[in-house]
């Protein structure tokens, strides 16, 4: 294992514990110091492997951008911005490199008016409505640790087909209150196996490889 690389403000023969206090390395039992070379060499490997990631994941968005553009050239068409999807197949299909965007959307106040109306509905529904709507309603606007709403659930709701017209005032309301706040690219990639034809994902998922 390589050692330990000294922090400039540890004196030489101490290490600074968790707590910010300088202990003197013969006092740290042996275990310990295997202990801590084996996590600082694996955070180095860690760090170096997230950065080589994070290069290829940029220089696969520069490729693929420029091979849309050399493409589009073709045919005298100028694609511009980061919008659509693109997926390119290998020559014998066995490959596949989907690279999408996907906005970052959030609520603004006025999903406060919709959830309102919703409450008036839920209440004079309240005697003819089964639980599984109000359960529905509910799951959509609860918060999550950070506080954030899931605009997944938020959204779904506009699809209930309720001709309510406190609701449709509501489902107008969520509609117009939605504001994206950026985009996020990613990539994927796909390979190809057995004989069934199917693509199965080329995992960069340390959790999943």
């Amino acid at each position: 294992m390589n050692a330990t690389v000294q922090n400039l403000d540890v004196p030489a023969g101490f290490r600074k514990n968790a707590q910010g206090h300088l202990i003197p390395e013969s006092t740290i039992k042996p275990i310990d110091l295997t202990r801590d070379a084996l996590v600082q060499e694996l955070i180095a490997a860690a760090k170096a492997s997230s950065q080589q990631l994070a290069e290829f994941k940029a220089r696969v968005f520069g490729d693929v951008a420029a091979f849309v553009q050399m493409s589009a050239e073709e045919y005298d068409a100028v694609v511009g911005g980061k919008k659509g999807n693109v997926t390119l197949v290998s020559f014998d299909g066995r490959y596949k490199v989907n690279v999408a965007s996907a906005d970052n959307i959030c609520f603004d106040e006025r999903l406060q008016a919709a959830k309102a109306l919703i409450d008036e509905c839920i209440a004079d529904w309240s005697k003819d409505s089964g639980p599984e709507i109000k359960v529905l309603v509910q799951q959509a606007f609860d918060a999550d640790k950070e506080g954030n709403i899931s605009t997944g659930r938020v959204l779904g709701l506009r699809r209930l087909d309720i001709k309510d017209e406190r609701w449709q005032r509501a489902m107008t309301a969520i509609g117009e209150s939605v504001q994206v706040i950026g985009s996020k690219q990613y990539v994927r990639f796909y390979e190809r196996v057995g004989d069934s034809g199917e693509y199965a994902p080329i995992s960069l998922d340390v959790a999943k490889v």
